[in-house]
């Protein structure tokens, strides 16, 4: 199957990937889908089954890709199942986004701690150094528990929250260039087409941030190259 039936049949589980997404785990090294003589892609179901495997896995469990890489290559030598990984009691999806548990899409730093499972200081910490923001009712979105499990990777290796803050920064300057690309395709306010449009606009935005994360990545590769 090309890469459009591939998108299709995942679409029907995680409604926000998108092609540039499957592309991003194949340049992972996640997926390698079959070349045809054209150079065209070409994916079969057990492709298809690996790209649902990292979904999952990202979506419910928010492995990293090192990780879903590592899992990947057991199930590859035959070690463990092909099922994927369970998901997290307290996290699952909805329409492609993120909700706490119970379908809470909003939640108090007690929650989110729990969810995030780090002390509540943590998240009062994060939320001091401009990392997650909460809302005036001080319930934080589900898309901050992510952030709050990926500072705390990092303070593992002594990263703090005040080290973070050019990251913020980085990707508050990367939003604003997306939503300059994204406002005329989102233009249009009323009319039949409005759903359309924003629906196209989401998708834009998804494709641009996975590019966006993608082109990180490859910056901090090749930098790490030239310390060696």
């Amino acid at each position: 199957m090309n890469i459009g039936a591939a998108l299709s049949i995942l679409q029907r589980e995680f409604p926000a990937v998108s092609v540039s997404k499957i592309r991003f785990l194949e340049d992972q090294g996640l997926v390698t889908p079959h070349r045809t003589p054209a150079g065209y892609r070409t994916y079969s179901q057990a492709d298809v089954e690996r790209l649902r495997f990292a979904l999952t896995a990202q979506r419910d469990s928010f492995l990293p890709l090192k990780v879903i890489r590592e899992r990947l290559a057991e199930l590859d030598a035959g070690a463990g199942s092909a099922q994927a990984p369970a998901p997290g009691a307290r996290v699952v999806t909805e329409d492609g986004e993120l909700v706490g548990a119970k379908g809470r899409t909003r939640m108090t730093a007690a929650q989110l701690a729990e969810a995030a499972d780090c002390p509540t200081e943590q998240v009062e910490i994060l939320a001091a150094a401009g990392l997650i923001t909460a809302d005036a009712g001080s319930k934080y979105p589900a898309g901050a528990i992510e952030i709050v499990r990926l500072a705390g990777q990092l303070a593992e290796h002594g990263i703090e929250a005040r080290h973070l803050r050019s990251v913020r920064t980085a990707a508050e300057r990367e939003l604003d260039l997306i939503d300059q690309l994204v406002a005329p395709v989102r233009s249009v306010r009323s009319g039949p087409s409005s759903a359309a449009s924003r629906a196209k606009a989401h998708s834009l935005a998804s494709d641009l941030a996975e590019t966006f994360n993608a082109l990180h990545t490859a910056l901090i590769r090749a930098g790490i190259d030239r310390l060696q």
